[in-house]
C-alpha cells in the first residue's frame, strides 16, 4: 500500500469520537445502577408471572 492511500481506519472514526464525547445539556441522564435494578426487577416480575400462570 502506498503512503498516499488512506486506509480509512482512525480518520474515518474521528468524527464519531467527537460526536459521542459531546455532552448534551438537555439529554436525559440515568444512572447505570438504575438500569440494572430495573432489569433485575423486570426479570423477577416475569418469573413471578410465570409461576402464577398468568
Amino acid at each position: 500500500m502506498s503512503s498516499g492511500q488512506n486506509s480509512g481506519g482512525l480518520m474515518s472514526s474521528a468524527g464519531l469520537v467527537r460526536y459521542f464525547d459531546a455532552e448534551d445539556r438537555n439529554a436525559i441522564r440515568i444512572d447505570p445502577k438504575t438500569i440494572v435494578a430495573f432489569g433485575v426487577l423486570f426479570g423477577v416480575l416475569i418469573e413471578v408471572l410465570n409461576i402464577l400462570g398468568l
